[in-house]
């Protein structure tokens, strides 16, 4: 029985072994091909070759050429693989009637974002692998946004989906952000993971701070408050600075623009055995332009110098200690163009701007270990602000101060992170109404512990927790939990959520808008800090269409509820912050898109943003937000030669502060930069080439030009505006 069994099998064993014997039967055939980079025809040595389906590979020399000997007879599929550049694959059948080398072009990788290290997270994880999700804008996508606006960061949030920044002054350009439909003090704006810009110093903040030296911008959408503390609400947006680098030498730009504005940078970087250093440098110069001849600016007469050098020492190889800091002074007119420009008015109106920022920043490093680090950082910040209006002065002094310790350790398993902090805000004001000065001081103690937990093989938690101090307003416990699932390697689930708190203060937007003219100062003992909850549920799936075009889809569901809003409303004794029982609900989607296909890139963005406030059981919806908003982006690049781009973006109709609903409108733009060899690079753009303006469909204010009565700014007022430029780039070692 045993060997009738057998000879059944074998027979079969047989006829399935002789087709793959026919298969691999050697040949005396030898396959020559050269590996090169598609764009500049360079060889690539250290290129591997496989034939996926036989037993033979080979590594391409100097040159990029490849041999493989006694190849066998048959069809295979082809593999080539280079590090940063895609995979090609392709079928070949052998032998062929041609012994000539085959020339195989690779395409560089475009997929930067996956070698990211988040920096706000305080882990080592790369951003594909971080359960909380961060949005980054690096490399080419910042240098890109930077060309369009060198003077100010403005154009880098705007173009993002789920995030608006709202002009808060129609002469002066004051501008701030907006994520997810939630007013500006609901986020954080940091620098390096410092509160810089916050209280009477955020109002201006990202008209004053220049992109160059930038390495990239981080993002998180929904409550950040663990790691960050109270005002996280919304979200925070992260500014990290660039490192020194061995061959980092001088980088220098140029810019101008139609509406006669000026931007010089200069960034260097230097590092040498032990010490690195880096120095940012800028000035940037604003005419007064009025494109609508409205007899207002669209765009103030400014001039603001920025200095910021850093040096980082390395005693051990253990230790690091950065120290740096910041000085930036600007002087910004806005109002009656007549009257900027020196002729002579009567009852000019005008806004003038004068500011003086001065911070240090200090962090310490110390590697206790291979996987516990011990960080200590501080940050004083000095802000002196003064406006004037015909009739008006405000002005004030703050003083700020951010101090923390914490450690971070790390194993197989997953990290920790936790801390302590101290946070000081102190306000003088010593110029206006000192009846009812808006002096305020904020004293916050907190203390915080993160964990990333690897759960499973494809399974990772991260959760945490903080309590926060303030004396006037109590106790704050602060959870927070993300989950992230990823089934395939195309396929990542991202669920989360947590609490977050503002403490009250009169430096918003509301007040910003009226430049602190008759606002009341809060009475803590009157209020209670705002507090929130809400989540985010993120969906990201990447596919291959064929072997040339990638597609990336990222949607994201948001939802955040903010207990007891402020509300500032006009009485008889002046604006008056009120605090009625009450809620402010955001819900909505992100959906974003990405194409690649060799050259081209196509980027699809759709921002649904539902904001609603409920007073005393009555819904109304929220002003100043879009509802719906496209963000489309196509690009062309040829990798380090020459990229083009058109961009358009689409705002739907927004309720307004007055009652009145505004226009919907679209934004087209056409970006370029064309690289001149190694070192130098030319760029040109043309921003709102429809000349889209609020002015020339609606109007900005009421009332006469010498005592106008604004309304809200939610269309551009500049129109089309031309800008370019120039960028060198100096190594200070061959």
């Amino acid at each position: 029985m045993k060997l009738s069994v057998l000879s059944l099998i074998f027979p079969v064993l047989w006829l399935a072994v002789l087709p793959c014997g026919e298969a691999f039967s050697q040949t005396n055939f030898i396959y020559r091909a050269q590996i090169i980079d598609e764009e500049s025809e360079l060889p690539l040595p250290g290129a591997t070759l496989h034939l996926l389906n036989a037993p033979l590979s080979a590594v391409a020399d100097d040159d990029g050429m490849i041999r493989l000997n006694a190849v066998p007879s048959g069809t295979f599929t082809v593999e080539v693989r280079f590090l940063g550049y895609r995979t090609a694959r392709f079928e070949r059948t052998f032998p062929n009637d041609t012994n000539k080398v085959e020339l195989i072009a690779l395409h560089p990788e475009e997929e930067e974002m996956e070698a990211i290290v988040v920096q706000s997270m305080r882990s080592s994880r790369l951003i594909d692998d971080i359960p909380t999700r961060v949005e980054v804008i690096a490399g080419e996508e910042l240098a890109e946004k930077g060309n369009m606006k060198p003077g100010d960061i403005r154009m880098l949030l705007n173009e993002s989906t789920g995030i608006q920044t709202q002009q808060t002054s129609a002469t002066s350009y004051n501008s701030s952000i907006r994520i997810q439909g939630l007013d500006g003090k609901y986020t954080q704006l940091l620098r390096d993971g410092l509160p810089l810009y916050s209280g009477y110093s955020g109002g201006l903040s990202l008209m004053q701070i220049p992109p160059l030296d930038l390495a990239q911008v981080e993002v998180i959408k929904g409550s950040a408050s663990t790691l960050y503390g109270g005002g996280a609400i919304a979200g925070l947006v992260n500014l990290i600075s660039r490192r020194p680098e061995e061959d980092g030498g001088l980088n220098l730009m140029l810019n101008a623009t139609s509406a006669l504005g000026m931007d010089a940078s200069v960034f260097y970087s230097d590092q040498a055995e032990k010490v690195g250093t880096t120095l940012f440098a800028s000035f940037n110069k604003g005419t007064a332009y009025d494109p609508s001849s409205v007899g207002l600016t669209a765009i103030p007469k400014f001039d603001r110098i920025t200095v910021n050098p850093k040096i980082f020492w390395n005693p051990k190889a253990d230790t690091e200690l950065i120290l740096g800091f910041n000085w930036t002074k600007e002087d910004r007119l806005g109002g009656n163009m007549k009257y900027i420009k020196g002729e002579p008015v009567s009852e000019p109106y005008f806004e003038h701007n004068q500011t003086d920022r001065f911070s240090t920043q200090m962090s310490y490093r110390k590697n206790w270990g291979e996987d516990l680090v011990l960080e200590f950082k501080n940050s004083l910040n000095f802000f002196n602000r003064e406006i004037t209006l015909p009739d008006f002065l405000f002005g004030g002094k703050q003083f700020s101060s951010f101090s923390e310790l914490n450690f971070q350790k790390q194993n197989t398993e997953g990290e920790w992170t936790a801390g302590v902090n101290l946070w000081t805000e102190n306000f003088d004001q010593n110029q206006g109404d000192f009846i009812n000065p808006l002096d305020y001081q904020l004293n916050t103690v907190g203390a915080f512990a993160q964990n990333i937990w690897n759960l499973a093989e494809r399974w990772t938690l991260e959760s945490g927790f903080r309590l926060d101090y303030q004396q006037d307003y109590g106790l704050f416990p602060l959870p927070k939990i993300s989950l992230m699932v990823e089934p395939s390697e195309s396929l990542t689930f991202r669920l989360g959520g947590g609490l977050g708190y503002k403490s009250p203060t009169v430096f918003s937007e509301e007040a910003e808008r009226l430049s602190f003219r008759n606002v009341l100062p809060i009475d803590p003992t009157q209020f209670q800090a705002e507090r929130s909850a809400g989540g985010n549920f993120d969906v990201n799936f990447k596919s291959a269409l064929g072997e040339e075009v990638t597609l990336n889809t990222n949607t994201l569901f948001f939802y955040t509820a903010i207990q007891d809003p402020l509300k500032l409303l006009a009485t008889e004794k002046g604006f008056e912050f009120r605090q009625a029982e009450g809620q402010i609900q955001t819900r909505g989607m992100e959906l974003n898109l990405k194409w690649t296909y060799r050259d081209w890139k196509l980027f699809l963005g759709y921002t649904y943003a539902d904001v609603n406030e409920r007073q005393r059981g009555v819904n109304s919806q929220f002003p100043l937000v879009a509802k719906h908003r496209l963000n489309n982006v196509l690009m062309y690049e040829r990798h380090e030669r020459f990229w083009i781009g058109l961009e358009a973006y689409y705002f739907s109709p927004q309720l307004l502060n007055d009652g009145m609903t505004g226009q919907s409108y679209w934004i087209l733009g056409l970006m370029s930069e064309k690289k001149l060899g190694e070192k130098t690079s030319v760029f040109l753009n043309f921003e709102n080439f429809l000349d889209t303006r609020q002015t020339a469909f609606d109007t900005i204010y009421t009332g006469s030009i010498s005592n106008p009565q604004f309304r809200d700014i939610y269309a551009p007022v500049d129109g089309f505006v031309i800008n370019g430029g120039v960028k060198v780039k100096l190594t200070s070692r061959p």
